[in-house]
């Protein structure tokens, strides 16, 4: 017997490792959870082009819950639904970023484009995701209070050095939900697992939410349960004493 129908996984940080590996501890569990009729989704900020190899390896054919809730697929190759942020957003990203020297990066339907390939016959792609990082946090912190006037975006992060924008009202939680929905489930059949606050609201809403060890603090205070960090199979863990028991 299993206590939740969906487990919906957070990628960096959460099962993987600190080197980007799922380790064979974590894959046997999660099949595990296959086995007994879990469907077992990924819910990350990651685009596709980063998750395909890792969908691979652990051999699932289920929905996907992509740069954080702006890109659904029912099971690969079938997509369920996008969200884009307007032009006009994009462009006034990109200038904040590049004025401050921060690294940046955008997913849109095609591809993953980081700032050393960003050109100008690009802005007006279909963007997904726009997100930025920078190592002095006072700066991040200064691009913060800027972004907040954008109007229609939504703003997150995965890491305390980065910022991580969609459409407005769009997260890993509306994601999750609309699988749900589709699938004739209720957010309450969800454990969820996650490390940082782009994970926040689903953790905060599904029928469990199990924060990593090595998570945000934040995020550990609306969690209903703490689980071992990334690097001691936190995933694992989760799954052994919280899905099964």
């Amino acid at each position: 017997m299993v206590n939740y129908r969906m487990l919906a996984l957070d990628l960096d940080e959460t099962l993987l490792t600190r080197d980007k590996k799922i380790t064979d501890k974590n894959k046997y569990w999660i099949q595990k959870a296959t086995e007994a009729g879990v469907t077992v989704i990924f819910a990350t900020g990651r685009g596709r082009q980063r998750v395909e190899h890792l969908r691979e390896e652990l051999e699932l054919n289920t929905p996907m819950v992509l740069t954080n809730g702006a890109e659904i697929w029912r099971r690969p190759g079938e997509l369920l639904k996008r969200y884009h942020l307007e032009a006009e957003a994009v462009k006034e990203l990109h200038t904040l970023a590049a004025e401050s020297g921060a690294a940046y990066w955008g997913y849109n339907d095609e591809q993953l484009v980081g700032h050393k390939k960003w050109t100008k016959d690009i802005s007006y792609k279909n963007w997904q995701k726009f997100g930025i990082r920078h190592e002095n946090l006072d700066t991040i912190e200064a691009l913060r209070e800027s972004i907040e006037v954008i109007p229609k975006i939504e703003m997150t992060r995965s890491a305390p050095d980065n910022i991580e924008i969609s459409v407005e009202g769009i997260s890993k939680e509306t994601g999750v939900k609309l699988v749900c929905d589709d699938l004739g489930l209720d957010i309450g059949d969800v454990m969820a697992i996650g490390d940082n606050l782009n994970d926040f609201q689903l953790i905060q809403d599904a029928g469990l939410g199990v924060a990593m060890e090595n998570g945000d603090e934040r995020l550990k205070k609306v969690a209903g349960k703490q689980t071992r960090s990334n690097e001691e199979d936190g995933v694992a863990y989760a799954i052994e004493h919280l899905l099964f028991k």
